[in-house]
């Protein structure tokens, strides 16, 4: 939607400067202002993006005007240009506005360099750029328009398509021959992967995109139900058809071995069979939207799915093969919740009694979300740190100074297209925040900038003199630069260079020197960050990456404890909420590790520390969103009870977290990881009565024993002494 939003902006441009018969370098400086007013404004509210495009315009000007007025003062220019980049970057701490504001002043200051913007031009040129900024409200509100609402709504679409890719992949594991249960396996990694990502961008606009809390509340529980009941079904399907109960590491990290053992099922058996019908069930039930759902053979195939959540229900098999029964019936319950949360009330006529009940189990927690949503909303906490200390100040110094360095060296490259260093020095800390982060970052615009060089060579040969069809491979580079930017940096910095070769070629500016001119300058730019992020104010990736473990490990262990001690009969709290901001918490040291993990690293063992800890974490998130799930239930439904017991069981789970929290954070340590008999054998040894496999409180302790084992497995990578000799299995 972005690069459909910039194309039409930059096309409508053109047109609108074509009609008016301005010259070519207008032409580029309005296409190239379009982009950059479509772009730059992030914010979510129309009413708060129509603001900022107001202003944006007479910043633009003044950044234009000043472009033009120090064009031939080079001391006077660079030192202006400068300041602005520092006010640009320091701009950030005052939200989506203050980044678009800087923002575009940066780049129109930057399009008055590439067009060689005079005084003469001035009037001209403030007319193109009003021109540039008009035509891009017209495609934002009218044309392509954004409001959190439809943006809300194609999410929520593309979580049903993901969840319904899903449920196939289930139906193909379910068939998978041995041999080929690699491949199946990486699909099922992929789109419960993909399904995670579509949740947590929902949950991302939530807040913007519903008319209140409650209704934000509401959908974000049963998107919550429906992505953990489906990410478990898979781990339930796979322990079915194995000999050997599987590992959840396996959904994380990529090159965990699988023992591919044959199926436990017999492929053309009674129970193979019906657990095939059952799966084609729950796929049909998820792809058929409202008003086409309706009708008596889709309402008998919901209650009879929705009838494997009791225990008598449940066909004769292996505690395995039951235990996906219950995990296609809680998929069916999470299925119906995300209907009745995006389609509203559905026809009863034909509901079972576990359909009846299912509906109960969500009134009355619809009932309790609006009274939450009635509360005053706490502001998130600002953020304490101050001078220097503060991300956007430390980066505005880093990338003046990088900015400083860039422009010295470029001018020795080139004293026309100097500020192609100053830019790719302006880039390379955009979204970044360590040092090892912008050395990747250099890296990967480089090498996209060195294939984009080849492309643009091709591509000025093959349009020669003719000015539109330029502009045609420009807007189609436009739209690869949006398209790729979340997918690969390298590709999205191809297609800007491949754009900027066409450029060159519209105005008549375009040799081989030229682009091989861009590489040398995107080199220096890079080697100009790299040094200013090192030597200035520097976050090391080490560093940046404890804080982030540590923030995850906190996260984690809020939410452990919350959700046993609702387990336990406690008081009911918001899990949910705590488990996305895990999820988010475990994104951005994700993140934060990529310098570490990736290829060109020449650490090997950190790379595989950083990977193993990273898949660990993945697969406590997934037991401690599980956790949550169950937990939510307690309050409402008829089936799942309290259990006092399970109040013992995380209590050494959360001993363990704060402990390796600890030294993380370079807190004096005292005590070791405790590890030994299992968590289900602390309860038994109670003289409690015996488990019964199937039962609510198995299962939580199913969840709570790999999570035991996987903290022990985070505390020896990081050395922090273990008390016994329990290990994670895998």
């Amino acid at each position: 939607m972005a690069g459909l939003r910039t194309v039409g902006a930059i096309l409508l441009t053109l047109g609108a400067l074509a009609l008016l018969g301005t010259d070519v370098t207008l032409l580029v400086a309005g296409a190239m202002a379009a982009m950059v007013s479509t772009f730059a404004i992030q914010e979510k509210q129309v009413r708060g993006q129509a603001i900022t495009l107001a202003l944006g315009l007479p910043v633009a000007l003044a950044a234009m005007s000043l472009g033009a007025l120090l064009h031939h003062s080079v001391l006077a220019g660079d030192l202006f240009f400068l300041a602005l980049i520092f006010g640009a970057v320091y701009s950030r701490r005052f939200g989506d506005r203050g980044t678009a504001l800087g923002l575009i002043g940066f780049q129109v200051y930057f399009i008055s360099l590439f067009v060689q913007a005079g005084v003469a031009a001035l009037p001209e040129l403030w007319l193109t750029l009003t021109i540039a900024m008009a035509c891009s409200a017209v495609v934002r509100f009218t044309v392509v328009p954004e409001t959190p609402q439809r943006t809300l709504g194609r999410l929520r679409a593309a979580f049903r398509a993901r969840l319904a890719q899903l449920v196939e992949t289930h139906l193909t594991l379910l068939d998978a021959e041995p041999g080929q249960l690699d491949d199946v396996l990486d699909d099922l990694r992929r789109h419960t992967s993909r399904l995670h990502e579509t949740a947590l961008m929902i949950q991302g606009r939530l807040e913007d995109g519903t008319r209140d809390a409650a209704t934000a509340g509401l959908l974000q529980r049963r998107t919550a139900d429906a992505e953990i009941a489906a990410e478990r079904l898979g781990m339930l399907l796979l322990n079915a058809r194995s000999a050997e109960r599987t590992d959840t590491l396996t959904l994380h990290l990529p090159d965990a071995p699988v023992s591919a053992t044959a199926s436990v099922l017999q492929s053309g058996g009674d129970v193979h069979l019906q657990l095939r019908r059952d799966l084609e069930a729950l796929r049909l039930l998820v792809a058929r939207r409202a008003p086409d759902d309706r009708g008596t053979a889709l309402a008998h195939l919901r209650n009879r799915l929705l009838a494997y959540r009791d225990e008598d229900k449940l066909p004769p098999a292996s505690p395995a093969v039951q235990d996906a029964f219950r995990g296609i019936g809680e998929t069916a319950r999470g299925v119906l919740g995300l209907r009745l949360a995006l389609d509203g009330p559905q026809d009863e006529s034909d509901d079972s009694p576990a359909t009846t009940r299912s509906r109960e189990e969500f009134d009355a927690e619809e009932i309790a979300i609006v009274g939450a949503g009635e509360e005053v909303a706490q502001e998130a906490p600002e953020d304490e740190r101050t001078g220097l200390q503060r991300p956007t100040t430390r980066a505005a110094f880093q990338v003046a100074v990088g900015s400083a360095l860039a422009i010295v060296g470029g001018e020795f490259l080139s004293s026309q297209r100097w500020y192609w260093a100053v830019l790719t020095c302006w880039v390379v800390f955009l979204n970044t925040a360590s040092t090892g982060e912008i050395l990747v970052k250099g890296y990967r615009r480089l090498l996209g900038t060195v294939l984009g060089v080849v492309a643009g060579v091709a591509l000025a040969g093959l349009v020669g003199q003719h000015t539109w069809t330029a502009f045609a491979l420009v807007l189609l580079c436009v739209f690869g630069m949006f398209f790729t930017a979340p997918l690969s940096y390298a590709l999205m910095s191809f297609f800007t260079t491949a754009m900027l070769g066409l450029l060159y070629t519209v105005l008549s500016t375009y040799s081989l020197s030229v682009l091989v001119l861009r590489i040398e300058e995107t080199a220096l730019g890079a080697a100009c960050g790299i040094i200013a992020a090192m030597l200035v104010l520097p976050v090391h990736t080490d560093s940046r990456t404890d804080e982030q473990l540590a923030t995850v490990l906190v996260r984690l262990r809020e939410i452990v404890t919350a959700a046993v001690e609702q387990l336990s009969g406690g008081p009911a709290v918001d899990l949910l909420s705590q488990a996305r901001d895990l999820d988010t918490a475990l994104d951005e040291l994700r993140a934060s590790t990529g310098p570490l993990t990736h290829p060109i690293t020449p650490l090997r063992v950190r790379r595989q520390t950083a990977r193993y800890l990273v898949a660990l974490l993945e697969t406590c998130a997934y037991h401690a969103r599980s956790l949550a799930a169950t937990a939510e239930l307690v309050p409402y439904s008829r089936t799942v009870a309290a259990d006092p017991r399970l109040a013992h069981a995380g209590r050494r789970i959360a001993r363990n977290l704060d402990l390796i929290a600890a030294r993380v954070q370079d807190e004096p340590v005292t005590g070791e990881v405790e590890a030994g008999a299992s968590i289900a054998a602390m309860l038994e040894a109670s003289d409690s009565p015996a488990l019964r496999s199937g039962s609510v409180t198995f299962r939580v302790l199913r969840h709570l024993q790999r999570l035991d084992e996987y903290v022990v497995g985070i505390a020896r990578p990081l050395e922090v002494p273990v008390a016994g000799p329990a290990s994670p299995k895998g």
